[in-house]
């Protein structure tokens, strides 16, 4: 009877984790549901381009754009035009055939199932019980995680990169290393995240000779860009013009290098650019040196917990709730002190360390609309892969790409 019962209670136990934590998720979405000011926050902007895509009008016609914000009632207005590549309106069509409210409360649930499967994949790469017995913990530690809190009280994009960069990872470890290049393209929706990102991606599989990979890459983007200029052949210089617009109000007030570089060098923007651009350089020099000369004992998963931190620190425009793809990592650091330590107490500490420190940073935001402290969550989470890599040579979890 033994033998017959553990599926059941398994299952059971499975159905009871899923009710709750969906109960938790519908409870945090209608908290924020109720009280953000979601018409004036950025996912207005998302939806109305998702919904443009119903009433055949261009998120790039500042004239249709600027009319649909005074017809809803926005007073928010980041930009003359929808601030992100045009393809985004395609990802964002769905969720433009609802209401703006209904829509605001199902994106939010969107995202934490992300988040939960994401956690919920990852730890499943240990064979061990106790490393899969993270999962409810770490999701709720993430639930207070500051990335993840903004996230979803602005209805931030992150669950697109997260998503993608996680099915990148499986799609390696099954050896379909085109079909994972293609994904991961997909961060390009939000060019200065993709960007480094690809170009630190781009060289771990360079150094592996996974040409498969690139040749993704390269496919993807063209796709995007196809449908970009499809849509509206001018979108160069207007995308251009708007993010110019965008960099000129955010240098100096985000944690990466330029806006570090700014403040350094007294807004100077000669010195910014030079300074902003050299640290750049070394960091993602370092980077591509670590992964190139590491390229054969770096699982997938290991290569982008480096990545992903890198990518963010290095770029020119991204903000807290862009750390979202910080789970990955969090979720290895978890693991592995468990793995290790044989002890769930280590693992805990640095979570409760990690959402201190994110917490701080948000604080500090809310009060003085700077981001500059979101550096601590980068630095805890980059030097704890670091150093349990460097300590402890990788080894594989169950199996090792061979995409070649």
């Amino acid at each position: 009877m033994a033998a017959h019962r553990n599926p059941i209670l398994k299952t059971a136990l499975t159905m009871f984790a899923a009710l709750l934590l969906g109960a938790g998720f519908a409870y945090k979405a209608l908290q924020n549901y109720q009280h953000q000011d979601y018409l004036n926050s950025n996912f207005f902007s998302f939806w109305l381009s998702g919904h443009m895509v119903w009433t055949g009008e261009n998120p790039y016609d500042s004239a249709q754009w600027l009319s649909n914000f005074d017809a809803f009632g926005a007073t928010y207005r980041p930009s003359k035009i929808l601030q992100y590549p045009l393809p985004l309106m395609f990802v964002m069509a769905p969720l433009g055939l609802f209401p703006l409210g209904q829509a605001y409360f199902v994106w939010q649930m969107v995202t934490q199932i992300v988040m939960a499967v994401t956690v919920y994949a990852l730890l499943n790469h240990w064979q061990d019980r106790s490393e899969r017995l993270l999962f409810m913990p770490l999701v709720i530690f993430l639930s207070f995680f500051g990335p993840v809190y903004l996230t979803l009280q602005v209805g931030a994009l992150g669950a697109i990169a997260l998503l993608a960069i996680l099915l990148t990872i499986l799609l390696l470890e099954k050896e379909k290393p085109l079909s994972a290049g293609m994904l991961l393209s997909l961060t390009m929706l939000k060019p200065p995240q993709g960007l480094t990102l690809l170009a630190l991606a781009g060289i771990w599989f360079l150094a592996k000779r996974n040409w498969k990979s690139i040749a993704g890459i390269v496919l993807g983007g063209l796709i995007l860009l196809t449908i970009w200029i499809l849509r509206d052949p001018l979108w160069l210089t207007k995308f251009g013009g708007s993010s110019e617009h965008l960099l000129g109000l955010t240098l100096g007030v985000q944690s990466n290098i330029y806006s570090f570089a700014f403040l350094t060098c007294g807004q100077n923007m000669t010195c910014t650019w030079t300074l902003g651009t050299a640290g750049t350089l070394l960091i993602l020099g370092f980077g591509a040196y670590y992964l190139w000369r590491n390229h054969d004992r770096l699982t997938a998963w290991e290569a982008f917990n480096l990545s992903i931190p890198l990518g963010f620190v290095s770029t020119i425009y991204l903000w807290s709730y862009d750390q979202l793809p910080y789970i990955i990592p969090i979720t290895w650091i978890a693991g592995t002190l468990v793995k290790r330590t044989r002890s769930y107490l280590q693992s805990f500490i640095f979570l409760i360390v990690l959402d201190v420190l994110a917490f701080i940073s948000l604080t500090v935001q809310a009060y003085t609309h700077k981001d500059l402290l979101s550096i601590l969550t980068t630095l805890l989470t980059f030097g704890m892969c670091l150093w349990l890599m460097r300590n402890h040579p990788a080894k594989p979890l169950k199996a090792r790409e061979h995409l070649l």
